[in-house]
């Protein structure tokens, strides 16, 4: 019975020091410490009548909060205007209008397609000579 209670005690004691040591090392936090972000401004511009692009935006933050806006010439012919602003409390919150009226080209006509007529057929005659087999 005394060998019952050593042995349950080993037991006990290997489970316990196994228990009180990790695996893993514990993961690696980042330090608490968040660099302030800091301010910028930058804007451009594209025109190109030849390819038919027109584009440009501008942005700005105080390093807490983005304001800006983006202008884009849309295949209909109406001009999108986004103006926005995002901070980490409202979020991103965007104005979107148009400016302009949509114009598409005239649907090309319909040409419904030929009937089906099969290829003719001209099955190639069998060699003329002696069948070799």
């Amino acid at each position: 019975m005394a060998a019952v209670q050593a042995m349950f005690v080993v037991l006990v004691g290997v489970l316990a020091c196994s228990l009180a040591h990790p695996q893993y090392p514990p993961p690696h936090h980042a330090p608490a410490y968040k660099h302030p972000a800091r301010p910028y401004s930058y804007s451009y511009a594209v025109v190109d009548d030849y390819k038919g692009l027109n584009f440009g935006a501008d942005e700005s933050s105080d390093g807490n909060s983005v304001k800006g806006s983006y202008q884009v010439a849309l295949p209909d012919g109406r001009t999108q205007n986004v103006a926005y602003t995002a901070d980490h409390y409202a979020g991103y919150v965007a104005d979107v209008s148009y400016k302009g009226h949509a114009s598409y080209p005239p649907p090309a006509p319909y040409h419904p397609p030929a009937p089906y007529r099969p290829a003719p057929y001209h099955p190639t005659p069998a060699p003329y000579g002696p069948v070799h087999g």
